[in-house]
């Protein structure tokens, strides 16, 4: 008997020490992580493509985007938005996060290159092949980013600039809230052209590139990323930032048109 009662009670510490091992439902969905990426519009393509290829190798990651101009996304950062991790299409919105003390140590760095173009609608656009003739009549309604907060206008402001024609533009101008909208309006034809990156003209089948901007005439267009001081997943935010900038993830975005800083 009492052999019996001896291996009852090792079958019954065997039970419980099993159930005390075997993971719960609520326990995985603990170990779940959402990481909340705000990233500028010209990314869209590229980051779904990205995130995709992520959760293959991290199912437990789940990435929520937040798309638009770099602008609108430092200042919902500095107003207490929620974002892991920033991708802008310009220094000076990142500058501006640093200098208020936004970033986590260590984390920034300048990702890629992109490059400033003049589009027209692929079909019945008028004959415009040239930043020069911005000025001209045969431009009449020009869609450029709005360049307090969207870089691709602050970058073609800088052209304009340069060339001596930003007033005889501004006069012709619609400003969209993100590159975006600079491409749709011009896929549309609502627009003459359009001034926006290299990589959002290579995604549409609905314009043309009429002419890159003149060498020499704006500043590099870089983006950089940063993973933000206040992410509660910084371990998961490191992660997502190493698999972009890996060759995997270049590979992606060179797909897209993009380039890697500094090449």
């Amino acid at each position: 008997m009492k052999k019996i009662a001896l291996l009852l009670s090792c079958l019954a510490l065997f039970v419980l020490a099993g159930c005390g091992t075997t993971p719960s439902a609520s326990d995985a969905k603990k170990d779940s992580v959402e990481l909340q990426v705000s990233a500028a519009a010209s990314l869209t393509d590229a980051m779904n493509e990205l995130a995709i290829e992520y959760a293959k190798e991290h199912p437990q990651t789940k990435l929520v985007f937040n798309f638009g101009s770099s602008g609108a996304l430092q200042q919902a950062i500095e107003n207490g938005g929620s974002a892991d991790l920033f991708f802008s299409a310009a220094q000076k919105q990142m500058d501006a996060l640093e200098k208020a003390g936004l970033l986590a140590d260590g984390t920034r760095k300048n990702l890629l290159e992109n490059e400033v173009v003049l589009i027209v609608p692929k079909d019945g656009g008028k004959a415009i092949t040239s930043f020069d003739a911005l000025a001209t009549p045969a431009a009449s309604r020009i869609a450029l980013g709005e360049p307090k907060g969207v870089p691709v206008g602050q970058y073609t402001e800088e052209i304009l600039t340069k060339l001596g024609i930003l007033d005889q533009v501004k006069a012709k101008a619609v400003y969209g809230s993100d590159v975006r909208q600079v491409l749709s309006w011009t896929e549309t034809g609502d627009a003459d052209c359009g001034v926006v990156y290299a990589t959002d003209a290579a995604i549409s089948d609905k314009v043309k590139v009429a002419a890159k901007a003149p060498a020499g005439s704006h500043k590099p267009v870089i983006y950089p990323a940063a993973i933000l001081k206040d992410t509660k997943h910084m371990d998961e935010a490191k992660s997502f930032l190493d698999f972009v900038s890996s060759e995997k993830g270049m590979a992606i975005l060179e797909k897209y048109g993009f380039k890697a800083a500094g090449k």
